[in-house]
């Protein structure tokens, strides 16, 4: 039976699609491995972020300005997915702003942050991606909120 597979790699993302006679084509992806991993701040240079769990438990973080919200809550054992390895493919590290105050001070989201923002579940109008979402000075203090659920679309729902 002939077999054959493609491999792509676009920046940090690899792709590789496999066909075979016998079976389906397949459609997988490999996410860089760096997410979970965060350095401690250097005395003097803490930021704060807290973040509330579903069942309403907070946990409060010093963190270093550059940091994003998907690293952060990936290296405390949070639950946050995020599915795309932070490449901004999915909705999966999706979070709640809980002060329009912080809110106001972020970056507007890009086209590809909105259009991923749009899949997620429970979308509010303070609602950003957590891998999209560094710290700066300005962020000191921070309080999001993960939503009750995700939604994470895989290329296998599509088949």
């Amino acid at each position: 039976m002939p077999t054959s597979s493609i491999t792509r790699q676009h920046g940090l993302r690899q792709w590789s699609i496999a066909t075979s006679a016998s079976s389906r084509r397949t459609f997988t992806t490999t996410a860089p491995q760096r997410h979970g991993h965060v350095e401690p701040p250097k005395p003097g240079e803490e930021l704060y972020v807290t973040f509330i769990e579903k069942d309403g438990t907070e946990h409060k973080f010093a963190v270093c300005e550059g940091d994003n919200l998907l690293d952060i809550a990936q290296a405390n054992d949070l639950e946050m997915e995020g599915a795309c390895g932070g490449s901004c493919a999915c909705s999966t590290c999706h979070v709640i702003v809980t002060d329009d105050g912080y809110y106001d001070k972020m970056p507007e989201p890009d086209d590809d942050e909105n259009d991923m923002l749009d899949l997620a579940f429970g979308l509010t109008e303070t609602s950003r991606l957590g891998c999209q979402v560094k710290m700066t000075k300005e962020l000191d203090g921070l309080v999001v909120k993960l939503p009750s659920m995700t939604r994470n679309m895989q290329a296998s729902d599509f088949q």
